[in-house]
C-alpha cells in the first residue's frame, strides 16, 4: 500500500524504471489510466508506458514539453494543451472506449475536450508496463532522453471509463472502484535509482 508515498526518479536522464504488475484476464475494450506526477523537467518523458509484442506504444501517457500531454491508443496518439506547469503535482486521468473511439482527458480533476481515437481498437492484454521510461520495443529499447526524472504517485488502471464522479475523486485521492493496478495495492519491482518515500505535501 503506497498510501501518501511516492517513486522519486532521482536522475536526469535516468536509465531508472518501475514494472507494474497488472492481473488482466482479456483485452481491453475500455480504460482508465490515472497519475500524479511532479517534476521541473521541460524535455520530453515519458509518465506510463503499456506496451505489448505487436505494439511498443500500445497505452501510452507521455510529455513532449510542459504544457502539452500526449495520449496514445494503439501507436496513435491525440494531443491535449494544458496550462504552463505553476511547478507543482499535475493530476492526469485518461480514458478511451473502443466502441465509439472517444478518448478523455481530465487535469486536475477537470474535463478537457474530448477527442477521437482508434475507434474499434482492442487493447492486448499481454503487456508490459512501466513507469518512468517510454518502451520502443517490448519491455526495453529506452531512450534515456525521454526518460522521467521527479516524483510520481496515485497510478491507477481500470478496465472501464470512470465516471465524472470517480474521475473527480481520483483527482482528490477518495475512495476509487476496484482496479487492475492500484496505488493502494501495487505489485511492482523497481529497476535502477528509484526511492519510495513519503509525500512532501498534500
Amino acid at each position: 500500500d503506497l498510501y501518501r508515498k511516492v517513486f522519486v526518479f532521482r536522475k536526469d536522464p535516468s536509465d531508472a524504471y518501475v514494472v507494474l504488475r497488472a492481473r488482466l484476464e482479456q483485452p481491453l475494450h475500455n480504460f482508465t489510466v490515472c497519475l500524479r506526477s511532479y517534476t521541473d523537467l521541460s524535455r520530453p518523458h515519458s509518465l506510463f508506458s503499456y506496451a505489448t509484442k505487436a505494439q511498443d506504444n500500445e497505452i501510452l501517457l507521455f510529455k513532449p514539453k510542459p504544457e502539452e500531454y500526449r495520449f496514445y491508443v494503439g501507436g496513435k496518439f491525440v494531443t491535449f494543451r494544458v496550462p504552463e506547469g505553476r511547478r507543482d503535482w499535475e493530476h492526469v486521468c485518461a480514458s478511451w472506449e473502443s466502441a465509439t473511439g472517444i478518448a478523455e482527458f481530465w487535469f486536475n480533476g477537470k474535463p478537457w475536450p474530448r477527442k477521437g481515437l482508434q475507434r474499434g481498437y482492442t487493447v492486448g492484454a499481454t503487456a508490459a508496463i512501466l513507469l518512468g521510461q517510454e518502451q520502443d520495443s517490448f519491455g526495453g529499447g529506452f531512450d534515456l532522453y525521454n526518460s522521467f526524472s521527479g516524483e510520481l504517485s496515485d497510478v491507477y488502471l481500470w478496465d472501464t471509463g470512470l465516471s465524472p464522479d470517480k474521475m473527480r475523486a481520483a483527482f482528490l485521492s477518495l475512495r476509487l472502484p476496484p482496479a487492475l493496478l492500484s496505488w493502494k495495492s501495487l505489485s511492482y519491482e523497481v529497476k535502477g535509482d528509484v526511492v519510495v518515500k513519503p509525500r512532501l505535501r498534500e
